[in-house]
C-alpha cells in the first residue's frame, strides 16, 4: 500500500487509491495515482472500454454576478459569445507577451454563472489574476477544496453512467445537472483522453460513494481505474497540449497551433495586441508532431536536429512517449519555423539519432464526439 506524503497535496479520494495499491507520485503538488495495475493496460482500457479516473486535483472556480459572461469574455482569449448556457469551452488566460498562463474548460449556467476547471498547478494564479482583472459587482470563489472530478473515459463511458442511473444525454462540449442522493452532480461531456467520455463534477462529501459506485458499473464491462500516466499517453496520441510543457507563459497558442481557440474578432483579451503582432508577422517557433522510425522514446526536453549527424539543432520536444497503438515513439516538439515542415527530424535521444517522421495530429484515429 502507497504511503501518504505530508509535503504533498490529496484529493479526497486519496484513501481510495491506497487501497487500490495505486502507485503515486507528485504530480503539480499533488500526491496522484500514476498507474494501478499499469500504464500500458489502463490504456488500453480507455481505447477499448472505460477508464476511471480521479482528476479532483484540478481546480474549481465560480464566478458570478451581473454580466459574468461578458466581463469574462474581455479578459479569457475563446470568444465566450459563441456558446450557450449548458455548453462549454475551452479557453486560455494569456499574459501580455501571448504567453499562456493556463488553459482550462468554461462552463457556462447562464450569463451571469459560469464555472471553470484550470490546471491543479496554476488555480490559484488564474484565480488571482482573474480577482484582479475582472470589475467590481463580479464575484469569483475558489471552490478547489469544495469539489472532486471523477472522469469516466471511453466508448463504453455512457454504458457507465446508464447503469449507474445517471442521465446521458449530453452532446460533446456540453453539460447537465444530476442527483446523487440529493446533492447536486455536474455531469460534462469532456475529457482529455480522445475517447468519448464524461466528467462528473461532485461535492467532496459524496464523492467517494460516487467514486465506489463508478468503478463497480465499470468493472461490469471491463473497466479498470486508470492514473495519470495512461491519461498522458492518451493525450499525447491525440496531441493535446499538457501545461508547462506543450504550452506554457513562455509559449503562446501561435506556437503550438491551437489559435483556432482564440476569438480573434473580440475586440479585448488578455494578450490581444502582442498575439496579433505574432500572427501578422508569424511565430519563430512551431508545434511539430513526430513519429519515431526506428527503435526509440523520445522524452520531453531531448533536442531535435535536421539531420542525423546531430550538428544543427532546430527545436526541442516538449512531449514524448511510447503509443502502445501504434507501437513506437511519438512526440510534440517546437521547431524553429523554417524548419516545421521537413518530412523526417532526428531527435538526440542519450547520444544516438533517432529518425521521425513529421505527420499530421491526431497520431491515431479517435474522437471525442
Amino acid at each position: 500500500m502507497a504511503t501518504q506524503s505530508a509535503d504533498l497535496l490529496h484529493t479526497p479520494l486519496f484513501s481510495r487509491h491506497q487501497e487500490l495499491g495505486a502507485k503515486c507520485a507528485d504530480f503539480g503538488g499533488w500526491e496522484m495515482p500514476i498507474e494501478y495495475s499499469g500504464a500500458v493496460a489502463e490504456h488500453a482500457a480507455v481505447r477499448s472500454s472505460v477508464g476511471i479516473f480521479d482528476v479532483s486535483h484540478m481546480g474549481k472556480l465560480r464566478i458570478t454576478g451581473p454580466g459574468t459572461i461578458a466581463a469574462l469574455n474581455l479578459i479569457v482569449a475563446s470568444d465566450l459569445a459563441k456558446i450557450g448556457n449548458g455548453q462549454a469551452q475551452y479557453s486560455m488566460l494569456c499574459n501580455e507577451h501571448g504567453g499562456v498562463i493556463d488553459d482550462f474548460i468554461i462552463y457556462r449556467f447562464t450569463e451571469d454563472n459560469v464555472f471553470i476547471i484550470p490546471n491543479a498547478a496554476n488555480a490559484a494564479e488564474v484565480f488571482q489574476r482573474l480577482s484582479e482583472l475582472l470589475p467590481s459587482g463580479i464575484i469569483i470563489e475558489n471552490l478547489h477544496d469544495e469539489y472532486g472530478i471523477i472522469a469516466i473515459q471511453g466508448p463504453l463511458s455512457a454504458n457507465v453512467l446508464g447503469r449507474m442511473g445517471l442521465p446521458i444525454d449530453c452532446d460533446y462540449m456540453n453539460w447537465l445537472p444530476a442527483d446523487v442522493d440529493g446533492d447536486a452532480v455536474i455531469i460534462c461531456r469532456t475529457g482529455y483522453t480522445g475517447e468519448v467520455g464524461f466528467e462528473l463534477v461532485a461535492p467532496v462529501g459524496v464523492l467517494q460513494q460516487l467514486w465506489d459506485r463508478t468503478l463497480a458499473a465499470a468493472a461490469e464491462v471491463d473497466g479498470v481505474p486508470a492514473g495519470l500516466g495512461a491519461r498522458d499517453i492518451l493525450r499525447t496520441e491525440m496531441g493535446y497540449p499538457l501545461h508547462g510543457q506543450d504550452i506554457s507563459p513562455s509559449i503562446s497558442p501561435l506556437e503550438a497551433k491551437i489559435s483556432w481557440a482564440i476569438g480573434w474578432d473580440k475586440p479585448e483579451f488578455a494578450g490581444r495586441p502582442t498575439l496579433l503582432a505574432t500572427r501578422e508577422r508569424g511565430a519563430a517557433r512551431k508545434r511539430v508532431a513526430l513519429k519515431a522510425i526506428g527503435r526509440g522514446i523520445p522524452r520531453a526536453h531531448m533536442d531535435v536536429y535536421r539531420e542525423s549527424e546531430l550538428k544543427n539543432k532546430i527545436g526541442e520536444i516538449t512531449s514524448g512517449t511510447f503509443s502502445p497503438m501504434l507501437k513506437a515513439g511519438i512526440a510534440l516538439a517546437l521547431v524553429d519555423s523554417e524548419h516545421e515542415k521537413l518530412e523526417s527530424m532526428f531527435i538526440d535521444v542519450r547520444g544516438k539519432a533517432l529518425e521521425c517522421a513529421n505527420v499530421a495530429l491526431p497520431f491515431i484515429s479517435a474522437s471525442p464526439k
